[in-house]
């Protein structure tokens, strides 16, 4: 695998690439789509937890991984600098498909929780879209509270149109932080604008349980609490492929 990290601004801004190597023992994998992957963090900070631990299981299925560090705290964190950033990073990761071995119309985008919302924001906003999405527990209703987010943020469920991507969606009816309606008003309008899309609410789970693995939880209380959540890798492997046609 080939590591490359990638400056894309003077706020902070970084995009992580994990290249797979091509070989000519592998010869179905000469091409490869990619996942573009937006951690959370309340546009505060971005979560380790939720940026290359969640792009290992995509490189283990055959993805080229790309982890975004978009522009946090307040006044970087506002709209639409991290938009910005994460419209340049999918466009980067278009421009460099032949360089990087990328399938250019295979190209997702995973966020959680405020990396949720960005990813939703690229994804009805932005002037290039990928062409699946991916959603863990996202904010995506209108939010002034700057005690839990750097900055206020949009909603984003009237933003959804024919042309956003198919979506799979995931979250726990008992987060206690970002409740599960935003979850489902998105998915609402994804059904009423006709967009194919899949939802998962776990019943158990805390907030910001990732992957919910041994890897980014930090005990085993958090480990048995969040065990039923980590089944959403899966279904999502399945869910993407079909939707990339992979």
């Amino acid at each position: 695998m080939i590591t490359e990290r990638i400056v894309l601004n003077d706020r902070g801004a970084m995009l992580d690439a994990y290249i797979l190597k091509t070989s000519k023992e592998m010869p179905n994998m000469t091409k490869r789509p990619a996942i573009l992957v937006i951690p959370g963090g309340g546009y505060k900070m971005v979560s380790d937890r939720e940026g290359e631990p969640v792009a290992m299981p995509f490189l283990a299925e055959g993805y080229n991984a790309f982890v975004l560090t978009y522009s946090v705290g307040k006044g970087k964190a506002a709209f639409p600098n991290p938009l910005e950033e994460a419209e340049l990073a999918l466009e980067l990761i278009r421009n460099n498909a032949e360089k990087w071995n990328i399938i250019p119309d295979k190209i997702a985008a995973i966020g959680f929780s405020a990396g949720g919302h960005l990813a939703a924001a690229l994804s009805t906003m932005g002037r290039v879209r990928p062409n699946a999405l991916i959603l863990g527990y996202p904010c995506i209703l209108k939010w002034d509270n700057t005690d839990v987010l750097a900055e206020p943020i949009m909603s984003l469920d009237d933003k959804v149109t024919k042309d956003t991507p198919p979506t799979f969606i995931f979250s726990s009816s008992s987060d206690s932080l970002v409740p599960i309606e935003n979850s489902l008003r998105f998915a609402d309008a994804l059904n009423k604008a006709g967009v194919s899309f899949e939802v998962h609410i776990f019943a158990g789970g805390w907030h910001g349980f990732s992957i919910a693995s041994e890897v980014v939880l930090p005990d085993k209380r958090s480990l048995e609490a969040n065990a039923h959540t980590a089944e959403w890798v899966r279904m999502c492997m399945t869910w993407l492929k079909k939707s990339l046609n992979f």
